[in-house]
């Protein structure tokens, strides 16, 4: 029988690390859209040196794909032979699993972040070359890979180096969709790497410009950088514990937004989860109640305040570095085993007395605790109360609301148009197909929820609509822990705003973006969201040929210039309001010639800190921004 889905003996196949590691580069090197992780894994050794006291300079060389990392760290032994035949330096590059980190009673005491054995390997095995010197007791040793597999070695018995490791290599497009690094990410991980090891300097050529990172004060000019101008209290808590092998360091504060932020690292690397996570959070929940009740602030027959409710705002970065850590992956982003004992008893301690020695700025947290939980029983009520009326309602759609609403059952290709006052949704309605637009108008400017209460937010008639219409009446409700909406479905495929070409039209794009981000933000990451781009100019053509429409200034420079000569006049695109049918249809509701730009987030950490700074009730972030960008506005005020 000849059947290829057959199982057979030759159906079994043994590969070597190499051989499996270039089939499969997923399983440890993680995403390879780009070739970063392997900066990461050797960037790693060179930190663990310097956090054992060998070198405290590291100067990384990027040249196209090209890069080369220098650590003046112990070094390996050069020229040191093992019984297979190759040397400790060879081994350490190339065969699997092989480390100095294993042991907790070994040099790097069981606490390096290098614990696998593999990050050297995988960047050996996935790079066109690498090539690996080793200086030490002033010798020298040098070798070259090709393709995974080792291909020359040279001694120099007499070097004038000092100690240290170079490592350069090229990175194989067979692996990588892109064979560079993600220069801003590799930046942001210096700029982390130095607070977390401060009296370390990181020197950056990134294809001639240099940059050098450091840090003086630590994980405070991380913080620092976060926070900035929204910090609520003048003292941090901060703590620099360290016992044996076990050490932890951590800054927590309070700025003035609703979000939790904690920043984890275990042994100077970045994690997402793991018991570390939760028990420092439950320290800090357990010791804020205790100090709460100690101050009659909460009363004997009150509840303790949630964790929720006390991270409110809260900002925390910390590093712990302790031996024997389990993780999950080579990438080392999720703990799966840490003995959290000693840390947990020197947190207690420290805040304490932290608590204790500022109840005024402590106060303040509290009350802001308190006015979480406040909210968060109102958002309760609400949900239980719209829960309610829900089971009084037919499930046919029953709106309060001027929504012309579309016919399909194919809810997916469905989209409606949210527009500013019924004098801009009329044409709309007209020019729509019925079939799959839906128009619907609210008044006036919504409400900015960034500076407004959750109670005026809940009290909003066109955010409430809006949300009825986004996902049903009765279908959604605002969960209290995390005052983000939670929905079942989403009832069309594109919600497009749609405002005129101006800087009023802008703004009222901005405050629709900052209402969907706060309390929808999965619309806009899961590609729900659409800015409607109407023309702004409108090109009659000579002798009756036609019309042209162009979206702005460069679109409309652009055709002066390809129609030099030519007979045309330009007017000026009024409002939506002021455009008849013709137009409407051509320009904003015809799927072939609109135009509609999706609104997507790249960095989430990022475009939470512009919506704050923008649209918060901060002045100075706000006229930072303003003055730094100024150059890029280009609003034609004619």
């Amino acid at each position: 029988m000849n059947d290829k889905h057959l199982y057979t003996e030759d159906s079994i196949e043994s590969l070597s690390p190499l051989e499996f590691t270039r089939l499969r580069p997923q399983v440890y090197a993680g995403d390879c859209t780009y070739s970063t992780q392997l900066l990461v894994e050797i960037i790693s050794n060179a930190v663990d040196e310097y956090r054992l006291g060998h070198g405290n300079e590291i100067e990384v060389c990027i040249n196209g794909d090209i890069v080369l990392v220098k650590d003046h760290g112990q070094g390996f032994i050069p020229n040191s032979m093992r019984d297979d035949g190759k040397t400790v330096l060879e081994a350490a590059f190339s065969v699997l699993n092989t480390s100095g980190k294993y042991r907790d009673d070994g040099t790097y005491e069981g606490t390096s972040l290098g614990s696998f054995g593999i990050g050297s390997k995988i960047t050996t095995f996935l790079s066109h070359w690498l090539t690996v010197s080793t200086f030490r007791d002033g010798k020298s040793e040098t070798i070259e890979f090709k393709e995974g597999v080792f291909d020359s070695r040279k001694v120099n018995e007499k070097s004038p180096n000092p100690s240290g490791t170079f490592v350069k290599w090229q990175p194989s497009e067979e692996f990588f969709t892109h064979t560079e690094v993600e220069i801003n990410k590799i930046r942001d991980l210096f700029k982390t790497i130095v607070c977390l090891c401060p009296g370390l300097t990181i020197n950056l050529n990134n294809n001639g410009k240099t940059e050098i990172f450091t840090s003086t004060h630590g994980i405070n000019d991380l913080v620092d950088e976060a926070v900035k101008d929204t910090e609520l209290i003048n003292n941090r808590f901060s703590m620099n514990f360290s016992e044996g092998k076990n050490k932890l360091d951590i800054v927590l504060t309070y700025a003035g937004n609703y979000s939790s932020t904690i920043i984890p690292y275990v042994n100077t690397g970045l994690t997402e989860s793991g018991p570390h996570i939760t028990q420092i959070k439950t320290v800090i929940t357990r010791e804020f109640n205790k100090f709460f009740k100690e101050k009659k602030w909460l009363k004997e027959k009150d509840t303790n305040l949630t964790g929720d409710d006390i991270q409110e705002g809260m900002y925390v970065v910390f590093n712990i570095t302790a031996p024997n850590v389990g993780y999950d992956a080579q990438v080392k982003s999720r703990i799966t085993k840490i003995d959290m004992t000693p840390f947990t008893s020197a947190l207690s301690t420290n805040l304490e007395v932290w608590l204790n020695n500022n109840e005024k700025e402590v106060k303040s947290i509290f009350e802001k605790a308190a006015a979480a939980r406040k909210a968060r029983d109102a958002a309760k009520k609400a949900r239980d109360k719209a829960r309610e009326q829900n089971k009084k309602k037919q499930k046919a759609l029953k709106f309060d609301s001027k929504l012309a609403d579309c016919n399909s059952k194919d809810r997916s290709k469905c989209e409606i148009y949210i527009t500013e006052g019924d004098s801009a949704s009329g044409n709309l309605k007209l020019a729509r197909d019925n079939e799959t637009q839906a128009v619907m108008p609210v008044r006036g400017k919504i409400l900015n929820t960034q500076k407004a209460t959750f109670a005026q937010i809940q009290k909003n008639a066109e955010i409430m609509t809006m949300c009825d219409a986004f996902f049903g009446p009765g279908d959604w409700s605002i969960d209290p822990k995390t005052l983000k909406v939670t929905y079942h479905q989403v009832r069309y495929g594109k919600i497009i705003i749609m405002s005129d070409a101006d800087v009023d039209g802008a703004h009222i794009k901005n405050l629709f973006y900052t209402f969907i981000w706060n309390f929808c933000p999965d619309l806009i990451k899961d590609g729900y969201v659409y800015a409607g781009v109407p023309p702004l100019y409108k090109i009659t053509l000579a002798a009756n040929k036609g019309y042209k429409y162009l979206k702005n200034d460069e679109a409309l420079a652009k055709y002066q210039k390809e129609n030099k000569g030519k007979k045309y006049q330009v007017g000026r695109m009024k409002g939506l309001g002021e455009m008849d049918v013709e137009e409407t249809e051509e320009t904003l509701t015809s799927p072939n010639n609109r135009i509609i730009k999706q609104i997507g987030v790249e960095d989430v950490a990022a475009a939470n800190k512009l919506f704050n700074d923008l649209m918060g009730n901060a002045v100075i972030p706000r006229k930072r921004y303003i003055k730094e960008h100024s150059q890029e506005a280009t609003y034609n005020a004619e």
